[in-house]
Formats: C-alpha cells, sequence, structure tokens
C-alpha cells in the first residue's frame, strides 16, 4: 500500500493497520489472496472491515467496482456492518454523497458495497464481487454455501478474500481455510493468516484488560467461549465435556451428608425420568431398557468466598437422591418431603421439559415460588453447559468425598463418559451417549448451579428466596 493511502487507515491499532495493510495491498496489485483475520471478541475487527472498505470505496468511487461483505445473518450482524460503514463514509466527510439503495447496497459515486446474509436459505446467486469479498464471523457461515454461492463471485476477477472472526472447533470455514492458508504461506512466504488474541488487544486498551481478566477469573482460562473468544483457540469437536483437570477441580474433599446442618442454607437440582404411559407396553418396555432415573442433587451454599469479585456463594455437593423406574406421581410425597421437610432448600431447579411440566406445577404450588422450572431447548441447555463449565473452573461447585456408594459411582461413570458437541454461533451441547449410559446425575449437577444463580452472602443471614 502506498504510503499516500496508509493516512485513511491512520485511527486503527497497529495490529489492525498490520492486516489492513496487507488486504489492501493484495487488492490494489491485483494478487487475489485469501486471508484469515482472527481477533479477539470486542478487538475492532468490525472497525478494520469498515476502515477497509471506506478505502476502497474512495479510491475506486469513479470506477464501476463492487465490494461484497456476508455475514451469518442478515439482522443484526449485516445491519450492524452497513450502519458501521454508513458512520465512516460520514466521519471521512461524504455525508450527503453516498446513497443507500435496496436496503443491501451502498454506493459512493459508481463504487458499491454489497452486504448479502450469508444464511442457508439466502439467494445470493448472480452478484460479482470485482472489489473485495468479506466473510464476517466466518466461523458461523456453512462451508458449503461459502464454496458454492460466495468464493464463485470473485472468481472471474482474482478477487481478494478475507474471511474475519474468532476461533470454534476445528471443523470450522474459518478454521478450514486458515489450515490451508498456513500451508500456502509456508510455499510462498506471503502473510496470509493475521490472528490478535485479547492480550495484543489489551496492550492498546486498559479497560478491555481489566474486562477480559475479569472473565478469565469468572469463566475460567480454558472455558469454551474463553478459549475460542478471547484465546482464539478452537475445541476440539467432539471431546469429553470435563478435561482430566476440571474433574480434579470438580472432586471436594468435604464429607456426605444425610441431614441438614444447623445454620446452613441448600438448594436442589431435579432431573425427571421420562415416562411411559401405562397401558403402552411398547414404551413401557423401551422405558425400562433405558432405565433412566430421576435425581436430586442437594447443594449446601458456602458464602465463605464470596468478596468484591466472588458474588456468589460455592456450592458443596452434599447428598443425592435417585429413583429408577418410578413414577412421578409416587414421588410427589417424597419430594416434598425432602425439599421442605428435611433440607428445607431455599431454590429448587426443576426440570420442567415435557413431562416434567406436571411434576413442577405440582411442587410449585405446594412449595411455592422456591421452586423454578427449567424447560431444556438448544439455546437453553447451552447456557446451562456454560455456567456449569464456569463454576467448575471458578472451583465454585465441589462434589463430596468418595464414600463407596452407588450414588457416588455413577456420578463420576457419567462425568467421565460426558461429551460435548459444538455447533455454530457459539452454542454447544453436552451429553452421554445413550449407548454408553444415561446423563441424570449430570444434568441435576448442571440445575444445581443453575440454583445458586442470584444469591449473595447477605442471604446467609436468614432472609428467604
Amino acid at each position: 500500500m502506498k504510503e499516500s493511502e496508509q493516512p485513511r487507515l491512520h485511527l486503527l491499532r497497529p495490529y489492525q493497520r498490520e492486516a489492513a495493510a496487507a488486504i489492501v495491498d493484495s487488492v490494489l496489485s491485483g494478487k487475489g489472496l485469501t486471508f484469515c483475520v482472527e481477533v479477539a471478541r470486542q478487538g475492532g475487527k468490525n472497525e478494520l472491515s469498515a476502515q477497509i472498505e471506506l478505502l476502497l470505496l474512495t479510491l475506486f468511487m469513479a470506477g464501476s467496482r463492487t465490494l461484497v461483505k456476508c455475514s451469518p445473518t442478515f439482522k443484526p450482524q449485516t445491519v450492524i456492518s452497513m450502519d458501521r460503514l454508513k458512520d465512516r463514509l460520514n466521519d471521512a466527510g461524504f455525508e450527503g454523497f453516498w446513497a443507500s439503495e435496496k436496503g443491501y447496497i451502498i454506493r459512493l459515486g459508481y463504487a458499491r458495497a454489497l452486504f448479502l446474509s450469508a444464511d442457508k436459505s439466502a439467494n445470493v446467486v448472480g452478484h460479482t464481487a470485482d472489489l473485495l469479498l468479506e466473510v464476517d464471523e466466518a466461523q458461523d457461515v456453512s462451508i458449503e454455501k461459502y464454496t458454492k454461492e460466495f468464493k464463485p463471485m470473485g472468481a472471474t476477477t482474482n478477487t481478494t478474500t478475507v474471511l474475519y472472526g474468532t476461533a470454534w472447533d476445528d471443523t470450522t470455514l474459518l478454521e478450514e481455510t486458515k489450515q490451508t492458508a498456513y500451508e500456502l504461506e509456508e510455499k510462498d512466504g506471503i502473510r496470509r493468516c493475521f490472528r490478535y488474541d485479547w492480550q495484543e488487544v489489551a496492550k492498546y486498551n486498559q479497560d478491555y484488560l481489566t474486562y477480559v481478566e475479569g472473565e478469565r477469573e469468572r469463566l475460567g482460562e480454558n472455558h469454551p467461549l474463553f478459549l475460542t473468544q478471547y484465546r482464539l483457540m478452537p475445541v476440539r469437536a467432539g471431546g469429553g465435556f470435563l478435561s482430566a483437570q476440571q474433574k480434579e477441580q470438580l472432586q471436594g474433599e468435604h464429607t456426605r451428608k444425610h441431614r441438614p446442618e444447623k445454620g446452613k442454607m441448600y438448594i436442589a437440582g431435579i432431573d425427571l425420568a421420562g415416562e411411559a404411559e401405562e397401558g403402552d407396553e411398547e414404551k413401557l418396555s423401551a422405558a425400562k431398557l433405558r432405565q433412566d432415573s430421576t435425581v436430586i442433587t442437594i447443594g449446601e451454599l458456602d458464602f465463605s468466598r464470596c468478596d468484591n469479585f466472588h458474588k456468589q456463594p460455592a456450592i458443596r455437593i452434599v447428598e443425592h437422591y435417585c429413583w429408577t423406574g418410578k413414577n412421578h406421581s409416587a414421588l410427589y410425597s417424597q419430594l416434598i418431603d425432602l425439599i421442605k421437610s428435611v433440607w428445607k432448600c431455599r431454590r429448587v431447579v426443576v426440570d420442567s421439559t415435557g413431562v416434567g411440566q406436571p411434576v413442577y406445577s405440582f411442587l410449585r404450588q405446594a412449595l411455592g415460588s422456591k421452586i423454578v422450572p427449567f424447560t431444556f431447548t438448544a439455546s437453553s441447555k447451552s447456557e446451562l453447559g456454560y455456567n456449569l463449565l464456569a463454576a467448575v473452573n471458578s472451583g465454585g461447585v465441589k462434589m463430596y468425598a468418595g464414600d463407596g456408594s452407588e450414588e457416588y459411582s455413577r456420578f463420576w461413570t457419567e462425568i467421565e463418559k460426558a461429551r460435548s458437541r459444538y455447533r455454530a454461533n457459539q452454542t454447544m451441547n453436552f451429553y452421554v451417549d445413550p449407548s454408553q449410559g444415561h446423563d441424570d446425575f449430570l444434568m441435576s449437577l448442571a440445575l444445581v448451579v443453575k440454583a445458586v444463580e442470584g444469591y449473595t452472602p447477605r442471604e446467609a443471614k436468614g432472609r428467604s428466596d
């Protein structure tokens, strides 16, 4: 890039300018390179993209040239990119000169920027990118969509392509493209991959440093979200849910309790077994084969670690109850007695999905607002799993010491067999493969971690929920 063009990017940070210089040089020199730019979350990749777009539209405003930028969704991602470019055009003194067309085109003179959705259902065939092709949040864009519909847009003009994003798993478009780019770098020495993790971004922003250090403390260094969004390291697809280190952190030294201690506060998580309708022999047989269980996990709240950072108490798992092959209705009286009379639980999160809804309704009617429903969906389960990982990483949940019981054995068997699967849009699933067993204790553990949300040290003085 010529020195006369560099001042247009003077507002960017050094690491942004480094990537921008290589991209713009490829465009102006007709090299047609494909770049991968990974920047830690909130580190300025969208600003980098907008400044490059502004520069190219300015340089080619007298010519009929087109750049294309796509995002996983039109709303909000594509719209946000459009708004940012409009702001930068105004900042550069082009207010009143640029025009918006058809809801997805920004024109400056004869040069155009097209903003498209990369959603699988979006119809984008027919567009041409003869100036630049950009893919935002490339880790969430379908490889097939990109390969068949977007990449060909620049084929006839050898258009430079840029994939922006953060890490996710090792099967994403961004990760696969990055590996190819590294191989090409080794052959010709031309840098195509630019990676700036949170530590690089933090060199230029003290507030960012403070924020991310807080996230690291809250989530843990190896939490999937911190690992991918800030450290820019991909997670392994189909791997174990908890690492060996996390399993060690989950194991506590306290003894199991069969009754509450005076002055202590308790919460619970209830995972309910599936039920077959009475008289449906086929379903009853299947249910028997699966041997799903209803599991209650009792957690004792430990307020000793609460400080300015740890707002919530830690959880010491002190008891498990497990029923296999028993109808929900037959458990009602036991559930109420355990929650109300034995442990006097302050908050109980209950699986209210499907057949769990009647159980939740019954408990809510009998015990009031301390009973909190949880409906399993792809989104809610993902959040549940992330919260459990954060609690484990921070030492916020500990399992009682080995006592030789069947419950202890089943708990750790499920923890050992638990797997995780990471999906687009930074969501995940955690589970035990049905062919290897069940996840009743695992889900009950996650629900008791959910139950601690909202507690503060002040509540330890007797405040009821």
